[in-house]
Protein backbone atom coordinates (compact mmCIF):
# COMPACT_ATOMS: atom_id res chain seq x y z
CA UNK A 1 0.00 0.00 0.00
CA UNK A 2 1.57 3.18 -1.27
CA UNK A 3 0.36 6.60 -1.73
CA UNK A 4 0.87 8.23 -5.29
CA UNK A 5 -1.27 11.42 -5.26
CA UNK A 6 -4.17 13.14 -3.15
CA UNK A 7 -7.41 15.41 -4.86
CA UNK A 8 -6.59 18.64 -3.48
CA UNK A 9 -3.56 20.02 -5.33
CA UNK A 10 -2.94 23.54 -3.75
CA UNK A 11 -4.64 26.87 -4.24
CA UNK A 12 -1.18 28.61 -4.64
CA UNK A 13 1.79 27.76 -6.23
CA UNK A 14 3.63 25.80 -3.68
CA UNK A 15 7.38 27.58 -4.19
CA UNK A 16 8.69 26.19 -0.73
CA UNK A 17 7.84 22.48 -0.96
CA UNK A 18 9.30 22.88 -4.61
CA UNK A 19 12.11 24.32 -3.18
CA UNK A 20 13.08 21.67 -0.77
CA UNK A 21 12.27 18.77 -3.35
CA UNK A 22 15.00 20.91 -5.38
CA UNK A 23 17.14 21.50 -2.55
CA UNK A 24 17.04 17.52 -1.71
CA UNK A 25 17.67 16.12 -5.48
CA UNK A 26 20.81 18.87 -5.93
CA UNK A 27 22.42 17.61 -2.27
CA UNK A 28 21.89 13.64 -4.08
CA UNK A 29 23.16 14.50 -7.27
CA UNK A 30 26.19 16.21 -5.84
CA UNK A 31 26.78 12.96 -3.34
CA UNK A 32 26.74 11.00 -6.55
CA UNK A 33 29.35 12.58 -8.30
CA UNK A 34 31.65 12.43 -5.52
CA UNK A 35 34.34 10.41 -7.55
CA UNK A 36 35.11 7.29 -5.27
CA UNK A 37 33.26 5.70 -1.91
CA UNK A 38 35.59 7.46 -0.31
CA UNK A 39 34.73 10.88 -0.62
CA UNK A 40 31.20 9.72 -0.03
CA UNK A 41 31.62 8.13 3.15
CA UNK A 42 33.69 11.60 4.02
CA UNK A 43 30.56 13.28 3.09
CA UNK A 44 28.26 10.99 5.34
CA UNK A 45 30.90 11.65 8.57
CA UNK A 46 30.48 15.14 7.63
CA UNK A 47 26.93 16.37 7.46
CA UNK A 48 25.00 12.79 8.21
CA UNK A 49 23.81 12.57 12.14
CA UNK A 50 25.81 9.99 13.80
CA UNK A 51 24.45 9.76 17.15
CA UNK A 52 27.87 8.41 19.26
CA UNK A 53 29.25 11.68 17.67
CA UNK A 54 26.60 13.98 18.77
CA UNK A 55 26.83 12.24 22.38
CA UNK A 56 30.90 13.83 22.56
CA UNK A 57 29.18 16.94 21.51
CA UNK A 58 30.70 16.83 17.92
CA UNK A 59 28.97 18.31 14.81
CA UNK A 60 25.47 19.18 16.45
CA UNK A 61 25.01 20.95 12.85
CA UNK A 62 24.19 17.27 11.33
CA UNK A 63 20.76 17.37 13.15
CA UNK A 64 19.99 19.86 9.90
CA UNK A 65 22.11 18.76 7.78
CA UNK A 66 21.35 14.96 8.03
CA UNK A 67 17.41 15.82 6.73
CA UNK A 68 19.02 16.74 2.94
CA UNK A 69 21.09 13.67 2.76
CA UNK A 70 19.68 10.43 1.17
CA UNK A 71 20.63 7.08 1.44
CA UNK A 72 20.33 5.71 -2.45
CA UNK A 73 17.41 7.38 -5.27
CA UNK A 74 14.57 5.40 -4.10
CA UNK A 75 15.36 6.94 -1.18
CA UNK A 76 15.08 10.25 -2.35
CA UNK A 77 12.40 9.30 -4.66
CA UNK A 78 9.73 7.79 -1.96
CA UNK A 79 10.21 10.86 0.38
CA UNK A 80 9.57 13.58 -2.54
CA UNK A 81 6.86 11.69 -3.59
CA UNK A 82 5.24 12.12 -0.16
CA UNK A 83 6.49 15.48 0.56
CA UNK A 84 4.68 16.46 -2.87
CA UNK A 85 1.72 14.78 -1.71
CA UNK A 86 1.11 16.20 1.95
CA UNK A 87 3.13 19.59 1.35
CA UNK A 88 1.31 22.03 -0.65
CA UNK A 89 -2.05 22.55 1.40
CA UNK A 90 0.32 23.13 4.48
CA UNK A 91 2.16 25.41 2.74
CA UNK A 92 -0.89 26.44 1.80
CA UNK A 93 -2.13 26.50 5.22
CA UNK A 94 0.60 28.08 7.09
CA UNK A 95 2.36 30.50 4.77
CA UNK A 96 5.80 29.84 3.22
CA UNK A 97 7.79 31.07 6.01
CA UNK A 98 5.75 29.44 8.61
CA UNK A 99 5.68 26.37 6.18
CA UNK A 100 9.52 26.47 6.28
CA UNK A 101 9.96 26.88 10.41
CA UNK A 102 7.33 24.16 10.46
CA UNK A 103 9.07 21.44 7.99
CA UNK A 104 12.70 22.08 10.17
CA UNK A 105 11.46 21.83 13.26
CA UNK A 106 9.84 18.55 12.76
CA UNK A 107 13.37 17.92 10.96
CA UNK A 108 15.32 18.52 14.34
CA UNK A 109 12.69 16.42 16.93
CA UNK A 110 12.79 13.83 14.24
CA UNK A 111 16.68 13.04 14.45
CA UNK A 112 16.70 13.81 18.02
CA UNK A 113 14.08 11.16 18.35
CA UNK A 114 16.44 8.94 16.71
CA UNK A 115 19.18 10.19 18.88
CA UNK A 116 17.49 9.33 22.16
CA UNK A 117 16.48 6.32 21.22
CA UNK A 118 20.62 5.03 20.75
CA UNK A 119 23.14 7.61 21.56
CA UNK A 120 26.00 5.58 21.20
CA UNK A 121 24.91 4.01 17.61
CA UNK A 122 27.85 4.65 14.87
CA UNK A 123 25.16 4.40 12.21
CA UNK A 124 25.06 7.30 10.65
CA UNK A 125 21.25 9.01 10.03
CA UNK A 126 20.14 10.38 6.76
CA UNK A 127 16.97 11.22 5.01
CA UNK A 128 14.13 14.20 4.79
CA UNK A 129 11.26 11.40 5.92
CA UNK A 130 11.79 12.82 9.91
CA UNK A 131 10.60 16.25 8.62
CA UNK A 132 8.20 14.55 6.29
CA UNK A 133 6.89 12.56 8.79
CA UNK A 134 6.01 15.83 10.75
CA UNK A 135 4.28 17.50 7.61
CA UNK A 136 2.21 13.97 7.37
CA UNK A 137 1.20 14.53 10.83
CA UNK A 138 0.27 18.19 10.57
CA UNK A 139 -1.88 16.69 7.51
CA UNK A 140 -3.61 13.98 9.79
CA UNK A 141 -5.05 16.15 11.87
CA UNK A 142 -5.89 19.42 9.64
CA UNK A 143 -7.25 17.38 6.93
CA UNK A 144 -8.22 14.02 8.06
CA UNK A 145 -10.94 13.61 5.39
CA UNK A 146 -8.82 14.20 2.15
CA UNK A 147 -9.08 11.87 -0.58
CA UNK A 148 -5.78 9.81 -1.02
CA UNK A 149 -5.39 7.38 -3.99
CA UNK A 150 -3.01 4.38 -2.94
CA UNK A 151 -1.45 1.68 -4.92
CA UNK A 152 -2.39 -1.57 -3.95
CA UNK A 153 -0.22 -4.54 -4.69
CA UNK A 154 -1.63 -8.12 -4.17
CA UNK A 155 -0.65 -11.00 -5.66
CA UNK A 156 -1.33 -11.40 -8.54
CA UNK A 157 -2.46 -7.98 -9.68
CA UNK A 158 -2.56 -4.07 -8.33
CA UNK A 159 -4.84 -1.61 -8.34
CA UNK A 160 -5.11 2.38 -7.13
CA UNK A 161 -7.86 2.99 -4.70
CA UNK A 162 -8.86 6.05 -3.21
CA UNK A 163 -9.23 6.41 0.93
CA UNK A 164 -9.49 8.95 3.50
CA UNK A 165 -5.99 10.57 4.71
CA UNK A 166 -6.61 9.16 7.98
CA UNK A 167 -6.68 5.77 7.08
CA UNK A 168 -3.24 5.98 5.01
CA UNK A 169 -1.34 7.97 7.75
CA UNK A 170 -2.59 6.05 10.53
CA UNK A 171 -1.55 2.93 9.35
CA UNK A 172 1.88 4.50 8.43
CA UNK A 173 2.37 5.64 11.77
CA UNK A 174 1.14 2.41 13.17
CA UNK A 175 3.81 0.41 11.31
CA UNK A 176 6.40 3.09 12.31
CA UNK A 177 5.99 2.29 16.23
CA UNK A 178 5.60 -1.37 15.73
CA UNK A 179 8.48 -1.43 13.68
CA UNK A 180 10.23 0.71 16.06
CA UNK A 181 9.35 -1.34 19.14
CA UNK A 182 10.98 -4.14 17.26
CA UNK A 183 14.13 -2.30 17.01
CA UNK A 184 16.27 -0.34 18.93
CA UNK A 185 18.17 1.41 16.24
CA UNK A 186 18.26 1.99 12.29
CA UNK A 187 16.55 -1.84 11.93
CA UNK A 188 17.12 -3.00 8.36
CA UNK A 189 18.62 0.96 7.63
CA UNK A 190 15.41 2.55 8.57
CA UNK A 191 15.27 5.00 11.27
CA UNK A 192 11.72 4.05 12.75
CA UNK A 193 11.81 5.87 15.45
CA UNK A 194 12.62 9.42 13.51
CA UNK A 195 9.48 8.89 11.21
CA UNK A 196 7.41 8.46 14.66
CA UNK A 197 8.95 11.16 16.40
CA UNK A 198 8.08 13.30 13.41
CA UNK A 199 4.80 12.27 12.84
CA UNK A 200 4.05 13.44 16.71
CA UNK A 201 5.75 16.58 16.60
CA UNK A 202 4.17 17.43 13.36
CA UNK A 203 0.59 16.62 14.91
CA UNK A 204 1.45 18.40 18.33
CA UNK A 205 2.58 21.78 16.52
CA UNK A 206 -0.66 22.17 14.24
CA UNK A 207 -2.80 21.95 17.08
CA UNK A 208 -2.76 25.68 17.76
CA UNK A 209 -3.48 26.26 13.83
CA UNK A 210 -6.18 23.40 14.24
CA UNK A 211 -8.06 25.60 17.30
CA UNK A 212 -7.44 29.05 16.11
CA UNK A 213 -9.59 28.02 12.98
CA UNK A 214 -12.17 26.00 15.60
CA UNK A 215 -10.70 22.74 15.98
CA UNK A 216 -14.02 20.66 15.55
CA UNK A 217 -16.10 23.77 13.91
CA UNK A 218 -13.09 23.46 11.11
CA UNK A 219 -13.52 20.02 10.30
CA UNK A 220 -17.46 20.91 10.02
CA UNK A 221 -16.82 23.77 7.67
CA UNK A 222 -14.63 21.72 5.70
CA UNK A 223 -15.63 18.08 6.08
CA UNK A 224 -11.75 17.38 7.50
CA UNK A 225 -10.57 18.15 3.85
CA UNK A 226 -8.41 21.40 2.46
CA UNK A 227 -10.67 24.32 1.96
CA UNK A 228 -11.11 24.29 -2.19
CA UNK A 229 -12.35 21.77 -4.55
CA UNK A 230 -10.89 18.78 -5.26
CA UNK A 231 -9.89 17.99 -8.61
CA UNK A 232 -11.62 14.72 -10.30
CA UNK A 233 -9.27 11.84 -10.19
CA UNK A 234 -9.95 8.48 -12.66
CA UNK A 235 -8.92 5.00 -10.76
CA UNK A 236 -7.68 2.24 -12.78
CA UNK A 237 -8.93 -1.53 -12.68
CA UNK A 238 -7.23 -3.99 -11.41
CA UNK A 239 -4.23 -5.14 -13.70
CA UNK A 240 -2.87 -8.89 -13.98
CA UNK A 241 0.83 -9.75 -13.68
CA UNK A 242 1.43 -11.46 -16.97
CA UNK A 243 3.35 -15.12 -16.02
Amino acid sequence: MFPIRDHNPSRNRPIVTMFLIVINIMVYLYMAGLGSALEQSRFYYDYALIPVRLSALENPFALASSMFLHGGFWHLAGNMLFLWIFGDNLEDTLGRVGFVLFYLGCGLVAALAQFAVDPLSNVPVVGASGAIAGVMGGYFLLFPKAKIDILLFFIVFFRIISVPAWISLALWFGLQLIQGLGSPSTGGGVAYWAHAGGFIAGFVAMIPVWVRRGGPQFWSRTNGKPPHAPVQRSTIPPVRRSR
